[in-house]
């Protein structure tokens, strides 16, 4: 009986352990996308300075 309820412990570890991995591993792989400063209505600029650009 401690057998089973071991092996089948283990086996419920594993598949959490790797569901994790798995998770943690996709979104590590995510990519964010920024939006250009250029045209972004957020944020207030003093039209009196020239752009850096």
């Amino acid at each position: 009986m401690f057998t089973l309820i071991l092996v089948v412990s283990l086996i419920i570890i594993v598949i959490i352990m790797s569901a994790a991995v798995i998770t943690t591993s996709k979104a590590y792989s995510y990519k964010h996308t920024v939006d250009p400063i250029e045209n972004n209505p957020n944020i207030k600029r003093d039209e009196k300075e020239p752009s850096n650009h």
